[in-house]
């Protein structure tokens, strides 16, 4: 018996997940990736001993979708301590969860960036989303990051120093006017899991997905564009350059534009958020070479965060260099020189001690659409992955929350609602 047809129209995570369990489950699949590379926004690229990453990038081990579809032992993760180091002129001060890293407890206990009351009320909310489901979290009525920390009776001292840049960072503004939603998913992820990043980098969480894909007999295309997708009688045919290909069904898995230009399903969200983060390569002595927490700029937006990324993964950077990667938020208008300066001007007041003209922009990466805006509500109107007509479905993170856990979990729904149609 001739196996089912799946076409997959993008190779970022969602349609590779989507890809290895309908290859795996004996479908025969073929994904076609525009780009010529597989990882859509996760992805990495090599040069002079340098890793960098597209735009500063993190994966938390304890998504539950990482867990289920990922082999992390396999990608040799490297750990970011928990918590960070918030700066302010030239003070700093590390802030921490104790219950991870014991060792934080006297240095952010004696924190006075933040009150003891609101370290108390941390300590409680930890608690409280701890014993939350995923799926309690992403339900019931909803407000802004702003409003429900207000509303917990976290002071504003708190809220400026610590969560618009930390939290500000993860999900790319600061004005905390995203879903209280991604907010306690992302605290319970820190609270239950390390931050991590890939010895290699993160693109090799696409390349293990795309492996793994390969390894169970999907054949991967790159550098050909789906063009059109048509659905008609319980069959559909794609089209790309040169070429129809039929198909008992499709997954569309590419960026939200493209997903909506080519299902006509205008439920996919397509307001992006965007950031820029620029590398930086330092000497081995440089206090930002040595340290494994990220860096919270709590009087500035430029930069947002400041990540070690060589003192965490010494496999980013050659042995006489270290490499650091400086994150603003949103769409920057000033040009890369500029935010390279202000980025110098920063890390120059945390460290006077240290040498600025060491501090040497290695590349800038602006990522305009990094993730899909999520305001309060928002959740509740994604698309489900069955909602084109005929049997042509979505994967993407879009259709759950904008997250590698989101796409993840969608890659896995779609796959599993192929195959269930199909049989």
């Amino acid at each position: 018996m001739t196996a089912s047809r799946v076409v997959v129209a993008g190779a970022g995570l969602a349609g590779l997940a989507a890809a290895r369990r309908l290859a795996d489950d004996g479908f025969d699949v073929t994904v076609f990736e525009r780009r010529d590379g597989v990882g859509g926004r996760v992805r990495s690229r090599r040069a002079d001993g340098f890793v960098f990453d597209r735009g500063f990038q993190v994966l938390f081990t304890a998504y539950p979708a990482a867990r289920r579809e990922l082999d992390l032992d396999a990608l040799d993760l490297r750990a970011f301590s928990p918590g960070a180091v918030v700066c302010r002129g030239d003070r700093r001060s590390v802030l921490a969860d104790p219950f991870r890293d014991p060792r934080s407890l006297v240095e952010s206990a004696l924190n006075t960036e933040v009150t003891a009351m609101d370290k108390l009320r941390t300590v409680r909310l930890r608690a409280e989303l701890t014993s939350k489901t995923v799926e309690d979290v992403f339900s019931g009525p909803d407000a802004t990051i702003e409003q429900y920390l207000a509303a917990r009776g976290f002071s504003e001292r708190y809220v400026d120093r610590f969560v618009r840049p930390f939290y500000g960072g993860i999900t790319l503004d600061r004005r905390l006017e995203t879903s209280k939603r991604v907010f306690e998913f992302t605290f319970k992820m820190l609270s239950e899991g390390r931050t991590v990043v890939p010895a290699s980098g993160m693109g090799a969480v696409a390349e293990q997905l795309a492996n793994g894909a390969t390894a169970a007999g999907a054949t991967v295309v790159t550098e050909t564009p789906v063009e059109r997708v048509d659905a008609e009688d319980g069959a559909a045919t794609v089209a790309v350059p040169g070429e129809t290909v039929d198909a008992d069904a499709v997954v569309v898995a590419a960026d939200p534009a493209a997903s909506r230009e080519l299902t006509g399903v205008d439920a996919i969200p397509t307001e992006g958020k965007g950031c820029v983060t620029q590398y930086f390569g330092v000497p081995p002595g440089h206090p930002l070479a040595n340290t494994d927490r990220i860096h919270l700029n709590a009087a500035g937006d430029v930069p947002t965060t400041v990540a070690p990324l060589s003192g965490v993964a010494p496999e980013y950077a050659p042995g006489d260099r270290g490499l650091v990667a400086a994150t603003a938020v949103g769409r920057r208008e000033e040009s890369d020189g500029d935010l390279a300066t202000l980025a110098r001007e920063a890390v120059a007041e945390w460290y006077p001690a240290a040498s600025v003209g060491d501090f040497e922009l290695l590349c800038t990466d602006r990522v305009d659409f990094a993730q899909f805006a999520q305001p309060p509500g928002v959740h509740d109107g994604l698309p489900d992955v069955r909602a084109p007509d005929g049997p042509v479905y979505l994967a993407g993170d879009y259709t759950h929350d904008s997250s590698i856990n989101g796409a993840l979990e969608s890659g896995a729904t779609a796959a599993d609602a192929v195959a269930a149609d199909l049989r």
